[in-house]
């Protein structure tokens, strides 16, 4: 592997608030693990050649965008948000949320805004003007810092917030009118940082551990035995990433047959191994899949 020296370490950027948690999960996975120092954001990670700060989600999207920062997690929403230019390296499918129109059910007409002169709150200004002007609305923007969906009705007409189950947005009797945006946590690069053939090839190293975890955690391994008569049947029915592995068992007793299943398939492919002729089914968890 490229070796960096100590003023070409790559800069990782890890996010704090709701993505903090779901983000170090998935590196400890993939074996990187974040050592945290006490009040400390510049945290000891076992990855050579990677130097790790912590920041907002927001701030890790502005500092990829200037370069000062290599490569980072962040939301797709706030990429939107400050017209990033970024290059995705993968989407974790982590803190899925949407960015959604949403307004007091007392104030929509056939669930719609009302023609007249409105107040719309949200933390995105940009999204939150696009919106405006691509809907036609005759509304003046108010920024939020926080907690936007208290604003209605005395505050705001309509805000524009995130929100993944709707029930913080229902507990404040507001009603979505309109999803704008899908967002969640992704991996992102600087064009900058990709332009360094160096730093491209780390960045692109980690992004194979982080995906091997993701790609793991879809599938489980199916181990189950098999007679010579069997064999195929239970080939037929077991879905897999290529072929499944087959190995004979002693004494020429049967096979052993075992394959990387997607996970949401079992309830369907357990019942139809065992009618097809196979035994000793084992299921295991996986911690990585690298093709």
């Amino acid at each position: 592997m490229t070796v960096l020296d100590a003023n070409g370490q790559v800069r990782l950027a890890l996010p704090t608030g709701r993505m903090k948690d779901g983000v170090n999960a998935l590196l400890c996975d993939s074996g990187i693990h974040i050592k945290m120092r006490d009040r400390g954001y510049r945290p000891q990670v076992n990855l050579p050649g990677y130097e790790v700060k912590i920041l907002k989600p927001q701030s890790i999207v502005e500092m990829l965008h200037l370069g000062s920062r290599d490569v980072g997690f962040s939301g797709a929403d706030w990429v939107r948000e400050l017209k990033a230019d970024l290059v995705e390296l993968l989407d974790t499918g982590l803190d899925p949320v949407q960015v959604v129109a949403a307004a007091p059910k007392s104030l929509l007409v056939d669930g719609k805004l009302p023609p007249q002169r409105l107040v719309i709150a949200s933390e995105y200004e940009t999204i939150t003007r696009e919106w405006i002007a691509r809907t036609g609305l005759d509304a003046t923007f108010v920024r939020s810092y926080g907690a936007t969906e208290v604003f209605p009705p005395e505050d705001a007409d309509c805000i524009v917030d995130n929100t993944s189950t709707g029930s913080t947005l229902r507990a404040n009797n507001l009603a979505v009118i309109d999803v704008i945006a899908d967002s969640s946590t992704r991996l992102y690069a600087s064009p900058k940082a990709m332009h360094n053939p160096a730093k491209k090839r780390f960045i692109e190293h980690l992004a194979m551990l982080v995906q091997s975890v993701l790609v793991a955690r879809e599938r489980v391994m199916v181990e189950v035995n098999v007679d010579r008569q069997s064999l195929e049947g239970v080939i037929r029915v077991l879905p897999c990433m290529r072929e499944p592995t087959v190995s004979p068992l002693r004494g020429d007793a049967g096979y052993a047959v075992k394959a990387a299943v997607p996970r949401d398939q079992l309830p369907l492919v357990i019942p139809e191994i065992k009618a097809a002729g196979g035994t000793d089914v084992v299921v295991t968890d996986l911690s990585q899949i690298i093709p």
